[in-house]
């Protein structure tokens, strides 16, 4: 897909990996309606892509219904949704005060899980009902993973089962939504350079980064969007996820 013109979501747009989206998004001519939790930090990025900033709690049905409304008045029916929105507490399953609150995995598989899936079933609501483009295409989703999806470390157990089910819903959206020409895919990102990752003390850094074979450091966001980019572009890329990480297996 040619985005130049096209209306782009990107949750999660605040910081980190959905900021560097939509800024690539918006650079290649997309009209970009970026979400997050955060006002500050959202409109900042709004400002910067000249799109709309809303605030937005991706696994609320009814705040994100409020947002894409308020993103096709503004930019038209959907046309690209990339979902970055995620949380990712530690806690082990039994701790040293007993099992791990219902609630705690809940609100991960809620915000991670679940804000994904809200987000593409409005998403793909809207590209199903556009006019299509070269191919047929309507639209392209593409949602964050991670490695642990497979290779969850000890307290990633509600990461790991969210960004799991990101990977398994990919296969039969993509099925269900290749008759009206929508793409699905996934992106399982290893240790990027977000926030979370560069406030740790720097001896901390350095080993998280030696762990990965080449290129030996972090990814960086900007390569994040760079895939992004890429999907966006290749329609022939569909109902897959692709693993950023620089040859790294977490142990």
């Amino acid at each position: 897909m040619d985005v130049r013109g096209q209306a782009a979501i990107v949750t999660g747009g605040g910081s980190g990996l959905g900021a560097a989206t939509a800024k690539a998004l918006a650079k290649a001519g997309a009209r970009v309606s970026v979400l997050d939790l955060n006002l500050e930090a959202v409109q900042a990025v709004a400002k910067e892509t000249g799109g709309l900033g809303l605030v937005c709690d991706v696994g609320r049905a009814e705040a994100a219904e409020a947002a894409v409304a308020k993103a096709r008045a503004a930019h038209g029916p959907c046309r690209v949704l990339v979902n970055c929105a995620g949380i990712a507490p530690a806690k082990r399953i039994v701790g040293r005060n007993g099992p791990m609150p219902l609630a705690d995995f809940e609100q991960v598989i809620r915000v991670n899980l679940i804000g994904s899936f809200n987000l593409l079933r409005l998403a793909a609501a809207d590209m199903s009902g556009a006019e299509p483009l070269e191919d047929g295409e309507r639209g392209v989703i593409v949602s964050t993973a991670s490695i642990a999806a497979v290779e969850g470390q000890l307290g990633q157990v509600a990461y790991a089962a969210s960004k799991a089910g990101i990977i398994g819903m990919m296969l039969p959206a993509a099925r269900e939504f290749a008759k009206v020409g929508i793409r699905v895919m996934t992106i399982a990102p290893g240790l990027i350079g977000t926030p979370l990752l560069l406030n740790m003390p720097q001896e901390v850094q350095d080993n998280l980064a030696g762990q990965v074979p080449f290129p030996h450091r972090f990814g960086k966001p900007e390569e994040f969007a760079d895939l992004v980019m890429h999907i966006a572009e290749n329609r022939k890329l569909n109902a897959d996820t692709i693993r950023l990480d620089g040859a790294m297996r977490l142990p």
